[in-house]
């Protein structure tokens, strides 16, 4: 598996966009691509191409995700989640979670680091 990271460049601030269209699905690779970070935060495109995953990690931060193109498998805390497009789910600060793609599947992640200071 490749992944392809674009992180390093946001997109152009007040200027119109197609969602669906901002990732481009790529043979054999995850392709991640920032819409804004900062440092409270971040908004990330991210495309798979069937058959790729990305390896189980664990967040210090709630991280919600929408799917915009295709059908996604994502585990959580080894639950298991089958999710298509127009659907959304929060993974929970600190909670192991991992997605697969038995097909092609585009997403938006966006990530809020405040909230925790308690």
């Amino acid at each position: 598996m490749e992944k392809l990271n674009n992180k390093n460049i946001e997109l152009e601030k007040g200027k119109t966009h197609i969602v669906v269209e901002i990732i481009q699905y790529l043979h054999n690779a995850v392709v991640s691509k920032t819409i804004i970070k900062k440092i409270t935060g971040n908004i990330t495109a991210t495309s798979f191409d069937a058959g790729e995953e990305l390896e189980e990690k664990l967040s210090p931060f709630d991280n919600y995700i929408q799917i915009i193109d295709g059908t996604a498998n994502l585990t959580i805390n080894k639950k298991d989640y089958k999710l298509t497009k127009g659907e959304g789910i929060i993974i929970p600060a600190h909670n192991r979670h991992q997605f697969s793609a038995k097909e092609q599947f585009k997403m938006i992640s966006t990530v809020i680091k405040s909230g925790y200071e308690d």
